[in-house]
């Protein structure tokens, strides 16, 4: 018996590898289809759709709608290891890129909510009374709700026992490596499946829907919004993702359908991730490489609150 078989002796610990066929269909069309693959996997018990993701995120497949799992079977076999997805190429010169829309007087950001009333507290021209000659200023006074614009959800936004935007980590919204996932034109509802290629853990992933063109219409709260399900939302806390972002309406799905249950919310904000929606110009952004940033004040009591959220690109 050899180093390795003494040391699995002693330990009772084994490695394991599924053996499987699997068949992919594409969101953007077309599929894929494997016999007798075989994969790591981290123990003996592994469901279909647990095995589908790792085998989405070995291979670096992109917008997989659905894989389906066959003849599968578990060997004891000593692991092979994996293989990432391939590092992007080097970007271009360090740039910044606006993230957020503009909050302006009226606007709407969810319909049924006040708009926002930007207005005079002091004006220029009577400031002039206050100051020395030829000394003037503008104080201005806004009245919104903290959901207006582009904004943060701190974890008291969902749970009354969680911290609230005084309270959130600056390492949890400012200066934190990102990602874009790209979302398949057409796709709604963004799962698993489309996540599992990504490596996330410790990174802001920004949702790139495309989305965010309808924002001021009529349409921006159609049916047709994309949105994270629970089953993605509870994959990026696993991966251990440190902020999730999307351009749409809300990161859940508003439809009637969906009769007011929120499970991304749910999950991202107990695991303690900060959520940013309404974001918007994702499509200028590198799959990877930039650094996020989307900060709001630090004001007691408020579970969200609008931000100014950017990137920048090295």
């Amino acid at each position: 018996m050899g180093a390795r078989g003494a040391l699995d002796g002693m330990t009772g610990e084994r490695e394991h590898r599924a053996q499987f066929d699997a068949e992919v269909r594409f969101a953007n069309g077309g599929g894929l289809r494997t016999e007798g693959f075989r994969l790591d996997i981290p123990g003996r018990d592994i469901s279909d759709e647990e095995l589908a993701a790792l085998f989405v995120r070995h291979l670096g497949l992109l917008m997989v709608a659905e894989v389906r799992i066959a003849q599968k079977t578990i060997v004891e076999e000593p692991h092979k290891g994996g293989r990432g997805t391939a590092a992007a190429a080097p970007g271009p010169a360090r740039r910044l890129v606006e993230l957020s829309h503009v909050v302006t007087d009226g606007m709407v950001t969810l319909p049924g909510f006040p708009p926002p009333r930007i207005t005079d507290w002091l004006t220029r021209e009577d400031s002039r009374t206050r100051y020395a000659p030829g000394v003037e200023f503008h104080i201005g006074r806004i009245d919104l709700v903290a959901n207006t614009g582009t904004y943060l959800d701190s974890p008291a936004h969902r749970w009354a026992d969680g911290v609230d935007l005084s309270g959130v980590p600056l390492d949890r919204i400012a200066d934190l490596p990102g990602l874009v996932v790209r979302v398949p034109a057409g796709v709604r509802a963004v799962d698993r499946l489309l996540l599992a290629p990504y490596e996330v853990a410790g990174r802001a992933v920004l949702l790139h829907t495309g989305w965010d063109a309808h924002f001021g219409t009529d349409s921006y709260a159609g049916p047709d919004a994309p949105y994270l399900t629970g089953d993605g939302a509870d994959w990026l806390v696993e991966a251990g993702a440190t902020l999730v972002g999307i351009d749409s309406i809300n990161i859940d799905d508003m439809t009637p359908a969906a009769a007011g249950a929120r499970p991304a919310h749910s999950a991202l904000l107990a695991a303690g991730i900060p959520i940013v929606e309404h974001l918007t110009g994702l499509g200028d952004l590198p799959p990877d490489g930039f650094r996020f940033t989307a900060a709001p004040p630090r004001v007691a009591g408020l579970g969200t609150f609008p931000v100014r959220a950017f990137a920048l690109v090295d």
